[in-house]
């Protein structure tokens, strides 16, 4: 699920767009309000967006002004305010100029996570997105991992390297993006720590249909592999 993140607090911005990478989300994340609209038409790696998280006091131009504008041009993608007005008044306004939710400032992770998987999967018409590949399916609702019928008992490290790995399945991860996003909450991390998880995991998808492959000077491929 692709999302589109609008929030000049750099701090707040950049931890954001890192945990919510880590819950299975894609991220593309901006500080300035003038180049949303640009964003959303380019999309992320050309594919569109899946919803907006949009705070509203955006330098160059402000959260309403944004989302009056996208709602103009008839752009319908689910958007998320985020703000720091929390006010009946605030809320009928955004609402009344096109929002789906709002969540103020200080928030759950765990709340956003959940209302914006909601907000995804109403306007997909779908009650549980998931993310596939072969055999193995995340899904973003129950945040369980299955291959074939049975569920992938993981633990919290396993599970983050391979929602990375799914979420880009077909397409090469670096050891670095893995390091970012799992080990995010360590400053002294070891590379080899990696290959540990990596080791893990194939362990696991051995002789499953799907396998983790090392492309040399490119990184982890999670793909499909078809036994004989």
């Amino acid at each position: 699920m692709r999302i589109l993140l609008a929030e000049d607090e750099r701090d707040l911005g950049q931890w954001l767009a890192r945990a919510l990478e880590q819950a299975g989300f894609r991220v593309d994340w901006l500080d300035d309000g003038r180049l949303v609209e640009r964003a959303l038409a380019a999309g992320h790696g050309g594919e569109p967006f899946d919803a907006l998280v949009l705070d509203l006091g955006l330098p160059g131009r402000d959260g309403h002004e944004v989302l009056k504008r996208i709602r103009a041009l008839d752009q319908r993608l689910p958007v998320l305010i985020l703000t720091a007005r929390d006010s009946l008044a605030e809320r009928v306004s955004t609402l009344n100029e096109g929002a789906d939710d709002f969540l103020a400032k200080p928030f759950a992770l765990a709340e956003l996570e959940a209302r914006l998987t909601a907000l995804i999967r109403r306007a997909r018409g779908s009650e549980h997105p998931r993310l596939a590949c072969g055999p193995l399916q995340f899904d973003t609702v129950t945040r369980r991992f299955t291959l074939g019928d049975e569920v992938l008992a993981l633990s919290p490290r396993e599970q983050a390297a391979l929602r990375v790995l799914v979420q880009r399945s077909g397409e090469p991860v670096t050891r670095q993006q893995l390091l970012d996003r799992v080990f995010s909450d360590e400053e002294d991390v070891q590379s080899s720590a990696v290959d540990v998880l990596l080791h893990r995991l194939r362990r696991r998808l051995d002789g499953s249909g799907v396998r983790i492959h090392t492309y040399r000077g490119l990184g982890y491929v999670l793909e499909p592999y078809p036994q004989a």
